[in-house]
């Protein structure tokens, strides 16, 4: 099965998904970023490399990830829906999946350090737990802000032995973290490799974090088949960069009985700049982080400040082929408020005894809205990640409008 997660044919070899994607960077960096392109092209057609992460992929993460069938929730909105768990995952989130691969591939480069950014903390948990297996240095780069919010995270990386960086420009999320690790990896390309923890950046990451991601969606293709007899009407996943998305969709960008639908974070407000991070749903295309893609900017052109109550999802552009996808109209890209989201996130946990994180409850709640349309069919959530890291804040800022008593 392994194998079988290398095979998509876009980008071309510029790295451009249609109008998006490229490498917009200095000479200097290109010169680093081909290197890391060739290495990449090496082992990803390395038997050695393949085994050897198809085993991780098993014995180490867990994989593959169960379907569950949330009756409860299907009995109660009149469509059956189904979660691909990659929650259960080593670490609680499928950010797992990429970080191994990078992680070997750095350490095939002979680099001696990986860094990166988080929103959550997810991505940087996995990236130190992928750096502590294969015995390198991990510098995390995470906002002041979500340090504070998602310290479970932040506690999770010290113990793996990872270097937490505070951003402390701007907004102090992930926006600024994703700043301040380009800036230190542009210090030192050489000795470092920057594992980036999305479909974003220059070429190229968008296709090797898809790559790697698309294990989700070659199970999940393969196990609904054996479960149901036919494959999901619909794909939900929540999209922040995009590649838990990514990740499930490109199994099944061909199968035009399928629909999918990319859900992005709509915050306090659709209406007012700044009070959402719905890129694709209200931006254009312009370049940041080294890539072309749809961009929330301000009237200058530079990236807006952005909002979601999920920190995972606070990003001002998107992958860029994603921009792809809602271009060609393939994918239904929408968006759900923090309200939906988090009442989502206490319904699932209520109906299915499944706590969710605060990104994969906007899938969820947008799934239950899907799921009372008329001959929907069967709905295919990617539940991207678990909720332990976002308890506390739930409880202390949500907590009393859901019945919990409160110290």
């Amino acid at each position: 099965m392994a194998t079988n997660i290398f095979n998509c044919p876009l980008p071309d070899e510029k790295g451009y998904f249609g109008e998006y994607g490229g490498a917009f960077i200095p000479p200097e960096l290109q010169t680093i970023m081909d290197e890391i392109t060739a290495s990449y092209e090496e082992i990803r057609q390395d038997p050695e490399f393949l085994e050897e992460l198809a085993d991780l992929y098993q014995h180490y993460v867990g994989r593959p990830s169960p379907i569950f069938h949330a009756k409860h929730l299907s009995e109660k909105y009149g469509a059956d829906i189904y979660l691909k768990r990659e929650d259960l995952n080593h670490t609680g989130a499928h950010k797992i999946n990429h970080c191994l691969g990078e992680a070997l591939l750095a350490k095939k480069m002979g680099k001696k350090k990986i860094i990166a950014e988080t929103g959550a903390g997810q991505h940087g948990v996995a990236l130190a737990t992928a750096a502590a297996l294969v015995g390198l240095e991990c510098d995390i780069y995470m906002g002041e802000v979500d340090m504070a919010k998602e310290h479970p995270n932040v506690v999770r990386m010290h113990i793996l032995g990872a270097n937490v960086i505070p951003a402390t420009h701007g907004r102090r999320t992930l926006k600024e973290a994703v700043d301040t690790a380009f800036e230190n990896y542009l210090k030192d390309p050489v000795t470092q490799l920057y594992a980036i923890g999305s479909v974003v950046g220059p070429h190229p990451f968008p296709r090797m974090v898809r790559d790697f991601q698309s294990i989700v969606g070659v199970e999940a293709r393969e196990q609904f088949q054996l479960m149901t007899g036919k494959l999901p009407d619909n794909l939900v996943a929540c999209v922040g960069g995009g590649s838990n998305a990514m990740g499930l969709f490109t199994a099944f960008i061909d199968d035009e009985s399928v629909a999918m639908h990319g859900v992005e974070p709509a915050g306090r407000s659709l209406d007012i700049p700044g009070e959402n991070a719905a890129t694709i749903t209200l931006g254009k295309p312009g370049v940041m982080h080294g890539f072309k893609s749809y961009m929330l900017q301000d009237e200058n052109g530079e990236p807006q400040e952005v909002y979601s109550v999920a920190s995972g999802l606070d990003y001002p552009s998107v992958g860029p082929q994603h921009a792809y996808l809602k271009d060609l109209g393939r994918v239904n890209y929408g968006s759900i408020n923090d309200k939906e989201a988090i009442d989502a996130f206490f319904e699932l946990s209520r109906e299915e005894g499944i706590i969710p994180a605060i990104e994969s409850a906007h899938a969820v709640a947008y799934a239950l809205k899907l799921a009372q349309e008329p001959d929907v069919g069967t709905i295919l959530v990617n539940l991207s990640g678990r909720g332990d890291k976002d308890i506390d804040f739930v409880v202390e800022n949500y907590g009393k409008d859901y019945g919990i008593p409160q110290d």
